[in-house]
């Protein structure tokens, strides 16, 4: 007989400025497929997903959940069986994700968007007995040729046609023909249809929320290598219901619609828009990949009030070119999260759509929310805001690891609470690193001030050793980013013969925008250090590259100044 869960029980917590937050009540863990009966049983005939015109109620993914889950059981998915989802935003996501979990084996998300050798590394590493995937030739040809090398027991294959509305359908399967892979007709392929082909009644799986893991999420982790950080039900359930507190007082269950732009497979669009969506009883509006012509068309028509983004999407609206023809009006709660999200950016999106957007701060290894800005209390710039429900937060020196800092210190910050994944899979060691002192040491550089905000400076690994001075890149970009003609910018380090390393500035112009160099470094005299001035500066007429979830990426641009064999000039 398994154990009863323990109940997590709060943490002392420092005064907060939003008096609406639940900081006191208890969290019981429960599998993740609580998110999703709750909700069927309050709410079984609201709209439950939106995919391009096509609805479902909350009762019919209920009962396509049972199905595939007898499904899954039926192809010998038992306890901790690992199944890969290899699927963009759409509704089987949803369906399979709750029907692994439900059939007791653990979700492993796969990215579409990365290289094979990476998915085949990933695939190999978390030990996939089962992957999905969509029918488009795109997806499958992608998955087939790494499964030339990483063989699985079955491809569960989805088709796209069948989650069309009508006439959409029609047109998809006589305009799109050539688009739709094919699929060889043997015992390996599953067809989603036959896999829900059953009477829907799965065999109840005992879960521990505390012990039994739910997901494998992929992430670079706090040291750089990719790794599954092994995440509970408890850790995802637990957190599903502190982020759903923080917002308590400004959604109505059972009356919200989530814009759901962020991709499901990464852990801020499966947290924010997909397990919260479920939580509060959201019909969660799917876009199968960021566009933004679709993007305003959507909130115009659909008419979302929640909608979790990062940064450059919420820049991308503010600087579209047909902005005055769309209503926005209709959101009420914005989360940003990912980087760092520009004031003006902010102050402009407030304003037009009347809403309000808190900027918060996650990682993979904590399910992933830690801290976010009140909803209804102080927004302070530039910070993450204050530590969720149940969660502590500290900052740790640098030099041992240990020591805990004041308001205003500097130093690493380091997280506990029910969110906190369990480790990586099968790496001890880096577990060992991660988890040093019984709280998850996340590479942020941070400081918190004196009302308890936290504010993050840089990562560690990305701190610009320059003539023995510690440069932060964030805060030259956040200087550079407060000339009006600057659209996108990154700052790194790159190798520098004299000082060791030396500071440079990527930019892309806004439309229509002059700069050169000299002129920037005149506008940037009094708001940077003489050490801290870009030594190197390169203007691109192209947008920077990104990660797969819009975050500016440092990583790219580095490694292409090393492939060019640049190594800095002191100027």
């Amino acid at each position: 007989m398994a154990m009863r869960a323990r109940v997590v029980e709060p943490e002392p917590a420092l005064p907060r400025p939003d008096p609406e937050v639940d900081l006191v009540s208890a969290i019981e863990p429960r599998p993740v497929t609580t998110l999703l009966h709750a909700s069927v049983a309050r709410f079984p005939d609201r709209p439950c997903l939106d995919f391009l015109g096509r609805r479902y109620r909350y009762r019919d993914v209920a009962d396509l959940v049972a199905h595939a889950a007898k499904g899954l059981h039926g192809l010998g998915v038992t306890k901790g069986t690992r199944v890969g989802l290899f699927l963009p935003n759409c509704p089987y996501f949803v369906i399979l994700y709750y029907a692994v979990l439900e059939a007791g084996g653990i979700v492993v998300n796969v990215n579409p968007l990365l290289a094979e050798r990476e998915i085949e590394q990933q695939l190999a590493d978390s030990a996939v007995e089962i992957i999905a995937t969509l029918d488009l030739a795109a997806l499958y040809g992608k998955l087939a040729r790494v499964l030339e090398h990483r063989p699985v027991r079955h491809v569960l294959v989805c088709r796209m046609r069948d989650i069309l509305p009508m006439p959409t359908r029609q047109l998809f399967a006589v305009m799109r023909r050539k688009e739709v892979a094919h699929i060889p007709a043997d015992e390996r392929h599953v067809p989603f249809q036959r896999l829900i082909d059953n009477d829907g009644r799965p065999p109840k799986v005992s879960i521990d929320p505390t012990r039994d893991i739910a997901l494998l999420q992929y992430t670079g982790g706090t040291t750089g290598t990719p790794k599954g950080a092994e995440l509970t039900h408890a850790n995802l359930y637990v957190n599903t219901v502190q982020t759903g507190r923080w917002f308590q007082h400004r959604i109505t269950p059972g009356q919200e619609r989530i814009l759901g732009v962020l991709p499901l497979f990464h852990v801020f669009g499966m947290a924010t828009v997909m397990n919260v969506g479920l939580l509060i009883g959201a019909e969660i509006v799917l876009l199968p990949r960021f566009e933004i012509g679709q993007l305003m068309q959507v909130i115009h028509k659909k008419r979302p009030t929640i909608f979790p983004a990062v940064p450059t999407m919420f820049t991308a609206i503010m600087r579209y070119d047909q902005l005055e023809r769309y209503d926005l009006s209709s959101i009420n709660v914005c989360v940003s999260g990912g980087a760092p999200l520009p004031a003006e950016v902010k102050e402009s999106f407030e304003r037009i759509t009347g809403c309000v957007i808190v900027e918060g701060y996650g990682l993979t290894e904590a399910s992933p929310v830690v801290c976010i800005n009140p909803v209804g209390g102080v927004h302070k710039t530039g910070s993450i805001g204050l530590p969720l429900p149940l969660t502590e937060v500290e900052i740790v020196s640098l030099a041992d690891g240990r020591t805990l800092l004041g308001p205003g210190e500097r130093g690493e910050l380091c997280v506990k609470g029910p969110q906190v994944m369990r480790g990586y899979a099968g790496r001890p060691e880096e577990t060992r690193q991660a988890l040093a002192g019984g709280h998850l040491h996340t590479g942020d550089v941070a400081y918190r001030d004196a009302d308890g905000y936290v504010f993050i400076v840089d990562r560690i690994k990305d701190v610009i050793l320059a003539g023995g001075f510690n440069v932060y890149p964030r805060n030259v970009e956040e200087a550079i980013y407060l000339h009006p003609a600057v659209e996108e910018c990154i700052v790194a380090g790159v190798p520098d013969p004299y000082r060791g390393q030396t500071v440079k500035a990527w930019i892309k112009l806004a439309p229509g925008q002059q700069l050169d160099e000299k002129s920037l470094r005149a506008f940037l005299e009094d708001k940077l250090s003489h050490i801290e001035m870009p030594r190197q500066i390169e203007f691109r007429d192209t947008p920077l590259p990104k990660t797969l979830i819009g975050k500016l990426s440092r990583k790219d641009l580095l490694a292409e100044h090393q492939a060019r064999g640049a190594t800095g000039e002191p100027s």
